[in-house]
């Protein structure tokens, strides 16, 4: 079902957070902003809060008072503007998907780069069908089995950003080796065929794999996973963190030390070519 046009969606928020951040680097306040576009405030609260679009004209002249002349900027925020609007494929499965799996989706199909930690499971957006369906299985408490197809198809239906037309989304996605040792005692060549999926997708020139090894040194990403989405300029980096039926979104500046904890976690694991290596002996050993 399609979003109400009260009911603000992912990216009219953070279109709406933009421009708030760009009146406070302005030094104007609610007020003084309104007043420059010749409305009233509650208008300007409600655009910021993402109860109300803001039609292209007027984005343009709002950017002009706060001094944002850059193009590229303009571009981006007209485009987001633009966007807010539309039905994502994923509100077909509005029944299935929870909000906050539906605004990181929404978020996934609007950025340039996902880097991802994931030190239990492999990434979504790399498992195959069968994969997912076992691993839905097996932590959700509550769902029915045209449920947990649904939500495999929902992960399929994702990876479509990795093979997108001209600007696909760039994945670095790092591994923890004991999420490969997994095995399936219902279907034991799941796993050897999501192994062999993970080598055919870091063939694709956007898709980076690494392998954090059983015998690694103390790293940051030992307090949990988490994935890191980075947007164009201007639009802050969001870093998503998930437990047992919940997100929490991190933003902006206070994305920064996952930033940091990310380029130590790379650092630590196995070079590309060795966790290629490694995937590829996993997968040699489940053929015997």
């Amino acid at each position: 079902m399609p979003n109400s046009p009260m009911i603000p969606t992912v990216r009219r928020r953070r279109l709406g957070a933009t421009l708030r951040r760009f009146r406070n680097e302005a030094g104007l306040s609610l007020d003084q902003a309104a007043e420059a576009m010749g409305w009233n405030g509650p208008k300007m609260s409600k655009i910021e809060n993402a109860f109300q679009g803001i039609k292209p004209g007027d984005l343009s002249e709002l950017l002009k008072v706060y001094g944002v002349m850059d193009p590229s900027v303009r571009s981006v925020l007209e485009t987001l503007r633009a966007d807010t609007a539309k039905t994502g494929w994923w509100q077909a499965y509005s029944g299935i998907v929870q909000p906050a799996y539906a605004d990181y989706i929404s978020l996934e199909s609007d950025a340039v780069q996902v880097c991802v930690w994931t030190p239990l499971l492999v990434p979504g957006l790399l498992q195959t069908a069968a994969y997912a369906r076992e691993t839905i299985t097996g932590i959700t408490t509550t769902r029915t089995p045209e449920e947990v197809a649904a939500l495999a198809e929902v992960r399929m239906a994702r990876q479509s950003v990795l093979t997108r037309p001209g600007a696909p989304l760039e994945l670095w996605a790092i591994l923890h080796e004991a999420a490969l040792h997994q095995r399936f005692a219902a279907r034991p060549a799941t796993m050897r065929e999501q192994l062999r999926k993970l080598l055919d997708a870091s063939e694709l020139p956007n898709v980076t794999i690494q392998i954090m090894p059983l015998g690694s040194t103390a790293h940051p990403g030992l307090e949990g996973g988490f994935s890191l989405t980075r947007f164009r300029p201007p639009l802050p980096d969001v870093v998503l963190l998930e437990n047992a039926g919940s997100a929490t979104y991190v933003e902006g500046e206070d994305a920064a030390p996952f930033e940091r904890a990310y380029e130590r976690i790379r650092a630590t694991a196995l070079s590309v070519e060795d966790s290629l290596v490694r995937i590829a002996e996993l997968e040699e050993g489940l053929r015997q």
